[in-house]
């Protein structure tokens, strides 16, 4: 036996401490590393760079709705594979999967409750969930938010997040755009508002219908927003586009959005718009 052996048989042994997995979370922005209960206090915004890290329906509710207290909308059911879609796995295959990640039915929840004493109903896009595509589910979940905000005779507030239509539902992915299109000229109809957030990011079919159609369209800062990518545009037209192109502050300056709220200021700013465009006495 060696004198090394020696040395380190006489070494108290010290078990490992049990550390959490997720204590930090490094920004997507900045890079720099943030305690997770710092990030999570300050609504999931850096507070080194500002950079909005994106965030499921939950959380999102339990930020806007006035004590985190709100009453979920049924989701609709929807026929789920009707092209008996397969790529490199089964469709069927892919919801299921995005389901146990993330607890939810589809790309789109809806919910209803206050925002500062004001009755609203809100979606919420969740890019968590297949890229938040816009498909029959996502479609059936708007009209479902337009006729709960209608019957409640309130504001119908979208949060957007999404990478396009389902490709896996091919041409009923797209008619899903007329169809929420007619739904929000119905909400017009009723002479209720219609309020777009756009967060990161916000592309394809969903920025060709929907998105675009808000009495007031507002963005978290940063956001990416667009139809088709920034390689493909530059691509198309052969010259390079300027720094910031398709993100929320760009679109602000050329007039595509009247907002760019940061999170923290969102619930104040919703409610002052409810106030504005919707007057009703505020609930007890």
């Amino acid at each position: 036996m060696s004198w090394l052996d020696n040395v380190r048989k006489k070494i108290p042994f010290i078990a490992k401490r049990d550390a959490p997995e997720n204590l930090w979370h490094k920004c997507p922005g900045c890079a720099q590393m943030i305690f997770v209960k710092e990030y999570e206090e300050n609504l999931s915004v850096c507070p080194r760079c500002n950079h909005h890290g994106r965030i499921g329906p939950d959380e999102r509710f339990d930020q806007l709705f006035d004590n985190g207290v709100y009453t979920p909308l049924p989701t609709p059911e929807v026929r789920e594979d009707p092209l008996k879609f397969r790529d490199t796995k089964k469709y069927v295959d892919r919801i299921k999967t995005a389901r146990t990640a993330t607890g939810e039915q589809d790309a789109l929840i809806n919910a209803r409750g206050l925002i500062e004493g004001f009755r609203a109903v809100v979606g919420v896009q969740d890019f968590a969930f297949m890229g938040g595509s816009m498909g029959l589910a996502v479609g059936a979940a708007f009209v479902a938010g337009v006729e709960a905000a209608i019957a409640d005779k309130c504001p119908y507030i979208i949060f957007t997040a999404a990478g396009g239509a389902r490709m896996q539902e091919g041409i009923l992915s797209l008619m899903q755009m007329p169809k929420t299109t007619v739904a929000i000229q119905k909400l017009h109809d009723a002479g209720l508002p219609y309020i777009v957030v756009m967060t990161d990011p916000t592309t394809g079919g969903v920025t060709a219908s929907y998105a675009m159609l808000g009495d007031v369209q507002l963005a978290e800062p940063g956001a990416l927003i667009g139809f088709a990518g920034q390689r493909v545009i530059e691509q198309t037209i052969r010259e390079k586009l300027p720094e910031g192109f398709q993100r929320a502050e760009y679109l602000l300056d050329h007039g595509m959005l009247d907002m760019v709220v940061v999170r923290a200021d969102l619930r104040r700013e919703l409610a002052r718009l409810i106030d504005y465009l919707a007057p009703q006495k505020k609930a007890a």
